[in-house]
């Protein structure tokens, strides 16, 4: 079973910057890794993936040009740099192994970690 722990949230004014970082503990195979976002009463929404293959990444269109995913050489961490960051993007933050299926990327692990809190003013 791989453990996530997400860390780096915070409370950044509109325009600012955060970066997110996942650290992995466990064999995540062949598998990607990505960030999704949540905010209360709604589903986990897709934000960002990197293959760990090819290294190819890929982006929900709401970030696409403000966030950068990338990992360390290990793949023991994983990062989600955030810029120009808009209220609309307040959120609790998740990591999760993924896969590609029918052009979406999908959360593999059903036991998730705490989250990291993103809180964006305006």
């Amino acid at each position: 079973q791989v453990q996530l722990a997400e860390s780096g949230g915070g409370l950044v004014q509109a325009g600012g910057s955060l970066r997110l970082s996942c650290a992995v503990t466990g064999r995540t195979g062949t598998n990607g890794m990505g960030w999704f976002r949540q905010t209360p009463g709604n589903e986990r929404e897709f934000v960002a993936a990197i293959s760990r293959r090819t290294g190819m990444l890929f982006y929900a269109q709401s970030v696409k040009g403000r966030f950068t995913i990338s990992r360390d050489s290990a793949g023991n961490t994983v990062y989600l740099q955030m810029n120009s960051l808009k209220p609309e993007d307040t959120a609790v933050y998740y990591c999760n192994i993924v896969a590609y299926s029918g052009s979406h990327w999908y959360p593999q692990q059903d036991s998730w970690g705490q989250g990291t809190q993103v809180t964006v003013s305006s």
